[in-house]
């Protein structure tokens, strides 16, 4: 449970070994978080992830989680609030910006797509809400995207992809309200990650950190939505309504 403070004591990430998650993991241990628990796909990875808190005092469980198998969610949240029945927070963090090009010919990359960052996304969300509802605390806190808030021509596979969770993760907020459990949106621009290596920077680009900065601050607050950096809540408010003539001619 939370301490006095306000502050997580245990963490499980779905996406261990994203940049964001380790620099949110990094926040939250340096303060009061002291139970870590890295889901994903690659087990070497979240291992070598995993030394790094280990090596502060923090106990860390490496879980296998796979994104696609929707089967196996429930069971997956079955079993690790079993192992570890008071968990704080739930950092959804997994997802792949895909081949853009490559899904508007192939049906089976945008398919591949949309089954992580959003069908994959929503099945594990459901049965982490209802374990978070049971035990009566904990956020469940989703990256989501500033590309959700409108299509772009240049990402629309992607975009579309985190405008569907963005909208599921806030329907299953109010579904929440008076329950202790919450969900937190979070919106960040372009991150500079190894996701994004090789790519041009935007306009307003944060890094992991920034992002995990704000994670931490609206955990500790009743922030249901933020926006990494803060001005962007106010940039997407106008693209989000240019005409669709004015916006499609947009260097975006």
């Amino acid at each position: 449970m939370n301490d006095a403070f306000g502050s997580p004591q245990s963490v499980l990430v779905l996406g261990g070994t994203s940049d964001i998650a380790l620099a949110t993991v990094r926040r939250l241990t340096a303060d009061r978080c002291r139970t870590v628990v890295l889901a994903g796909r690659d087990l070497a990875a979240l291992e070598g992830a995993a030394k790094e808190f280990v090596d502060d005092g923090v106990a860390v469980e490496v879980v296998a989680f796979d994104a696609e198998d929707t089967a196996s969610h429930e069971g997956f949240v079955a079993d690790v609030f079993a192992r570890h029945p008071d968990i704080d927070a739930v950092l959804l963090a997994f997802g792949v910006l895909g081949d853009q090009e490559l899904a508007e010919h192939d049906a089976h990359e945008a398919v591949r797509i949309g089954a992580i960052n959003y069908i994959g996304a929503m099945s594990v969300s459901v049965p982490v809400a209802r374990a978070l509802q049971e035990q009566g605390h904990g956020t469940l806190v989703v990256l989501s995207s500033v590309a959700g808030e409108r299509a772009r021509r240049s990402n629309f596979v992607y975009g579309s992809s985190k405008a569907g969770l963005d909208a599921f993760a806030q329907g299953l907020a109010d579904s929440l309200v008076g329950t202790g459990a919450r969900v937190l949106v979070v919106r960040p621009g372009f991150v500079t990650t190894k996701m994004t290596t090789g790519m041009d920077p935007a306009p307003l680009s944060t890094t992991p950190e920034a992002v995990a900065d704000a994670i931490v601050h609206g955990l500790g607050t009743n922030a249901t939505t933020i926006w990494v950096p803060g001005t962007l809540r106010y940039v997407m408010s106008v693209l989000r309504h240019v005409p669709r003539v004015v916006f499609r001619k947009l260097p975006v």
